[in-house]
């Protein structure tokens, strides 16, 4: 039994920034699917999500020391290391599109070639499909509530640490995101009662 996979990840991070290989590989294991999936639900491309998952990791092990338990979690302290790197690449790739009525406002979006996870219920892959299309049109500042308190099950608390701000903010910032979800959802009569419930079920598709 590898007793180093019991340990926490602060003591983990300490152990890595000495030299233990082991610790850095149980960290990477234990945290790099959270760090991915945000970055796809973020940008829509599995391109970025690999690369960003890629840098986060790379500036753990580089300026890890910066991090400060006191301030939050080390989960919540690499999502926001990872946010910072999807916002960069969005911003560089012109990727953030303002929610709007136009109906290609994904068309201009680099890695919509994702192979998103096929279901068994057509209709509910149709409404998922719609759900993750509204997502990525939602201004950066909304998206990423959604993705961090709906599609990852992240706590307000937890959010609030990885954005820098207040939980009133989320809060605030979730409320209008999921009106303007339902907005652009609302035409397609199936998914009028079932918006916040594919909010949840969107996150399968990582």
């Amino acid at each position: 039994m590898n007793l180093k996979s019991e340990l926490g990840d602060n003591e983990l991070l300490r152990l890595m920034l000495a030299g233990d290989e082991q610790a850095f590989a149980l960290l990477y294991r234990r945290r790099q699917g959270n760090v991915y999936r945000f970055a796809l639900q973020m940008s829509g491309s599995k391109c970025i999500a690999e690369d960003v998952t890629q840098e986060v990791f790379l500036f753990l092990m580089r300026e890890g020391q910066v991090f400060d338990p006191a301030r939050g979690s080390l989960s919540s302290f690499l999502l926001g290391v990872a946010r910072n790197h999807v916002l960069r690449r969005m911003r560089v790739d012109q990727m953030l599109t303002p929610i709007g009525d136009d109906d290609d406002a994904e068309a201009g979006l680099p890695g919509t070639e994702i192979d998103w996870r096929p279901l068994d219920d057509l209709a509910r892959a149709e409404t998922i499909e719609l759900v993750r299309k509204a997502v990525l049109s939602l201004p950066a500042k909304y998206r990423e509530v959604v993705v961090l308190c709906e599609l990852q099950d992240v706590s307000y608390g937890e959010a609030a640490e990885v954005l820098g701000c207040a939980i009133g903010t989320v809060r605030s910032r979730l409320h209008r995101a999921r009106g303007l979800l339902l907005s652009k959802l609302r035409p397609a009569e199936q998914v009028d009662e079932e918006a916040s419930a594919s909010l949840k079920s969107a996150g399968c598709f990582a």
